[in-house]
Formats: C-alpha cells, sequence, structure tokens
C-alpha cells in the first residue's frame, strides 16, 4: 500500500509540474474537460462516448511523454545538438499523431451522429 501511495505522490506532482511549466499540457487538459461533456453529446453510443474522451486522454498522455522527453534532454544540455533536436521533432511528431488519431475518432463520430453512416 505505501508504494502504491507513493507511485500516486509522484504521479500528482509531474503532472502539477507539467501543468506549471508547459502550455500545451494546461491546453490538452482544458481539450479534455470540454471533451466530457461533447462526447455524451456526440456519442451515438455509450462505448463511442467513452471512446472520445479515452482519444483525447490519449493525447494529453502522448503530451506528457514528450514534456518529459524535452524537460530531460535540456537537463543534458541547453546548447544547440542535431541529435537532441532530432530526438524533441519526434516527440513532438508522436504528439501530432495522436492529435490525427483524436481528431479522426472525433470526425468519425461526428458523421456517424449525423446518420452519414
Amino acid at each position: 500500500m505505501l508504494r502504491l501511495w507513493k507511485a500516486t505522490i509522484n504521479s500528482r506532482n509531474g503532472l502539477a509540474f507539467a501543468i506549471r511549466s508547459e502550455q500545451a499540457v494546461r491546453e490538452e487538459i482544458l481539450a479534455l474537460l470540454l471533451s466530457v461533456p461533447l462526447a455524451w453529446l456526440v456519442g451515438a453510443t455509450i462505448m463511442r462516448t467513452v471512446e472520445l474522451i479515452c482519444a483525447v486522454a490519449f493525447v494529453l498522455v502522448v503530451e506528457l511523454l514528450n514534456t518529459a522527453i524535452e524537460k530531460l534532454a535540456d537537463r543534458l544540455t541547453l546548447d544547440r545538438d542535431k541529435q537532441i533536436g532530432l530526438v524533441k521533432d519526434m516527440g513532438s511528431a508522436a504528439v501530432g499523431v495522436a492529435l490525427l488519431m483524436a481528431g479522426g475518432f472525433w470526425i468519425f463520430a461526428i458523421v456517424e451522429r449525423m446518420g452519414y453512416i
């Protein structure tokens, strides 16, 4: 139980730091909060509603991992380093792919709700 408690505290601390230090994380948390009521309007089924919320939560998860990579890279060196730059670009690409996936889920659900499929 103690290990679980410590892990929970560490997770809370990491999320709090990300919220304080990264605008993108704050924006994605806002998107997640907005997605909950919107998903209930858009989702044709309860499962679709859960999928829509999870798609937005997935973007937040990828953004948190990207932020962790960037913060760690910045601790290694603040000098311009081509390899570190490429690693940061890959993290950004992962966020972009997650955003495209979430957008696809939402578009599909909206089209489904409108009765086109």
